[in-house]
């Protein structure tokens, strides 16, 4: 039976790729940065380096991202691929972002060339912004002032639900085709903000609307809503490149890998009513 690792198990993308892997037969190891709590989880601490070799212990397929506000993503990633190559591993799949290749020396891009060049068979996937965002990080200016504040502009993404996302990579970690491969992965359809706060709008009978922020405006409100100076400067500058229209494109990488069309953000939206309500 395999055993795979899963890296962000308790996240967003993480918890519904260790059920679907569960669900499938496989055994999942769940990281953890705490104390492990149950016997399917380990504990793994990616700013440390310590519980690498542990955590590995018996694995043969891996599912990586880096932990949220870490901009040195090379460097905690770096040490798990260089782990796994030793243990020769039959499969790792690497989260990153879309557009995260278009720079050789970013880190996220750094990752990645690690683990291509690592000589382990790998998929690396970039998934576009998150639609469950707006339920989540966009979800205070929402329930506070009926407004989804961002420094983007009228500009349009092909936002993704987390779901599409952990089964493209529960797909990745189960076949043996693909490997060797990278897929960015969209939704079937750009919106922009104004857009997705008509749909949210009209399914909670709210007055809720996009307003358009400076980026000053938003690394001060990223700071204090207690993200570290460097983590907040460069959410603002990925939303820059938002608002240049890098996150319009669309591909049709989740049907081909899954064989179903990637959920549409009116259905999110449906399904998601509650919290906009609360």
């Amino acid at each position: 039976m395999s055993t795979t690792l899963v890296i962000g198990a308790s996240g967003t993308v993480g918890s519904e790729l260790s059920r679907l892997l569960a669900a499938s037969g496989q055994t999942v190891r769940r990281v953890t940065s705490q104390a492990p709590a149950h016997a399917d989880q380990v504990q793994l601490d990616l700013v440390s380096g310590s519980g690498i070799a542990a955590a590995l212990d018996g694995v043969d397929r891996a599912f990586l991202l880096a932990p949220p506000g870490h901009t040195n993503q090379h460097e905690l990633l770096g040490p798990v691929i260089d782990a796994a190559r030793e243990r020769g591993l039959r499969r790792v799949v690497l989260m990153s972002a879309m557009g995260a290749n278009a720079d050789e020396h970013a880190p996220l891009r750094r990752a990645e060339l690690q683990l291509e060049r690592s000589g382990l068979p790998w998929n690396v996937i970039r998934p576009n912004w998150f639609m469950q965002n707006f339920h989540t990080f966009w979800l205070h200016g929402i329930l506070a002032q009926g407004r989804i504040l961002l420094p983007v502009g009228r500009a349009k993404g092909s936002f993704i639900d987390a779901r599409d996302i952990a089964a493209v990579a529960a797909s990745l970690l189960s076949r043996d085709d693909l490997a060797g491969r990278d897929f960015d992965l969209t939704g079937a359809e750009a919106l922009d903000h104004d857009e997705v706060a008509a749909l949210i709008a009209r399914e909670t009978g709210r007055d809720i609307r996009f307003q358009d922020i400076t980026p000053e405006a938003m690394l001060e409100g990223l700071i204090g809503a207690g993200l570290p100076r460097d983590y907040a400067e460069f959410l603002v500058l990925i939303l820059g490149f938002f608002k240049a229209g890098y996150a319009e494109r669309t591909t049709d990488a989740v049907q081909a890998i899954t064989g179903r069309a990637p959920r549409r953000i009116a259905d999110y939206v449906r399904e998601h009513r509650q919290t906009w309500l609360s």
